[in-house]
């Protein structure tokens, strides 16, 4: 048996995983969106992932969290986008459409919303075509990932693009946890030491990809549309760490999905290795 881990589909994990084979890891690696590798990682068919926060509230049972590492925004995250064609105090009543590929941050729109800008009747809805081809037509989005960079630049004209990373930050003044490395107990019983070097390799991956950055955004320039100055902004805008600070945000995000609605209660964090 080998260590099976989940690879989101975005750049932002691009120093997680662009060294990760040269620091050793030998295990498999699945690629998906964040919602596919969250229902993977749930059903046990992958052992880890940098996966949604929110899937951490929910599961907190069945899970560990890999201590030191997340993928965080301390401000503007730049890929959590929410466009509108106007200013957010007239979005009540109205509907966004969403692409449903990640919890963490739908659930995230709705508290900033809810706590934060007194707004409480929006709703938000998965739409049968494609949520950049509503955006064109006029209508409220809310984009995540690759999508989000890539309609950041292709934004109606009059559009207003709200980062939500941005404003979490300007409301609470703490980082925002969007993923953070998660890890099946089942997994944590049968591979203790391949998750121990895992987490050793991760942190060697990620010191490598910022010791090369201009080479990976070189690399990975060619086949995303985005130039190498923008990937490299774009990464060292994002923090990788899961520094007491980050905790602390974390927990007032799940205490807030609690006093919403949105959790059924506020879960403990529990870290590995386990006592």
């Amino acid at each position: 048996m080998t260590l099976r881990i989940g690879r989101i589909a975005y750049l932002n994990v691009a120093p997680y995983f662009h060294f990760l084979r040269e620091e050793g890891f030998t295990g498999e690696i699945v690629a998906g969106v964040p919602s596919e590798l969250n229902s993977m990682l749930a059903g046990g068919d992958i052992d880890a992932c940098p996966s949604s926060s929110f899937e951490y509230g929910v599961h907190a049972a069945d899970y560990y969290l890999l201590p030191g590492h997340s993928i965080s925004s301390i401000g503007p995250v730049h890929s959590v986008l929410l466009f509108t064609p106007g200013p957010l105090h007239e979005l009540s009543g109205s509907e966004i459409a969403i692409t449903g590929e990640s919890a963490t941050s739908i659930n995230l729109l709705k508290i900033l919303l809810r706590e934060f800008c007194g707004i409480g009747d929006v709703s938000c809805n998965v739409p049968n075509g494609s949520v950049e081809g509503l955006l064109s037509a006029g209508r409220s989005a809310l984009l995540i990932g690759d999508r989000a960079l890539s309609a950041a630049r292709n934004c109606p004209a009059g559009f207003k693009i709200t980062d939500l990373g941005e404003l979490w930050y300007h409301f609470t003044g703490l980082p925002f946890v969007f993923a953070l490395w998660i890890l099946r107990r089942s997994a944590v019983a049968a591979f203790p030491q391949d998750i121990s070097r895992l987490a050793e390799q991760l942190h060697e991956s990620r010191r490598h990809a910022f010791r090369c950055l201009h080479e990976m955004a070189s690399q990975l320039s060619v086949r995303t549309g985005f130039t190498v100055e923008q990937l490299e902004a774009y990464w060292r805008g994002m923090s990788y760490d899961l520094s007491e600070g980050h905790v602390e945000g974390l927990r007032l995000y799940f205490t807030l999905c609690h006093k919403h609605g949105l959790l059924n209660e506020v879960p403990a964090l529990h870290f590995f290795p386990a006592p």
